[in-house]
């Protein structure tokens, strides 16, 4: 099990990044979730065998057809055992 922390900076809010992502996720069945961040840029979490989760940092380094990626940043993280994939909230920012 492993799992990647990405956060991709660009064009990528407004352009179906989050639903491309949670989709492309569930059909490689890993698990994890996306958000949209207050500064515009979206950070996902992707959790699973080494392989696929790779496959989903690659992936987010294009984005869907209508994103125009900038810059990724992936960080490793020790695995939670999360289950499923879901988009969750912009968090606020104090």
């Amino acid at each position: 099990m492993t799992r990647r922390r990405v956060v991709v900076s660009g064009d990528v809010q407004g352009v179906f990044f989050r639903d491309t992502c949670r989709r492309i996720a569930t059909e490689r069945r890993v698990t994890g979730w996306v958000r949209n961040l207050p500064d515009g840029s979206v950070e996902a979490v992707f959790e699973g065998t080494a392989e696929r989760v790779e496959e989903l940092v690659a992936w987010a380094h294009g984005g869907p057809p209508t994103a125009m990626v900038d810059k990724v940043e992936v960080y490793s993280e020790e695995p939670e055992g999360l289950a499923g994939f879901e988009i969750r909230p912009t968090p606020w920012s104090d």
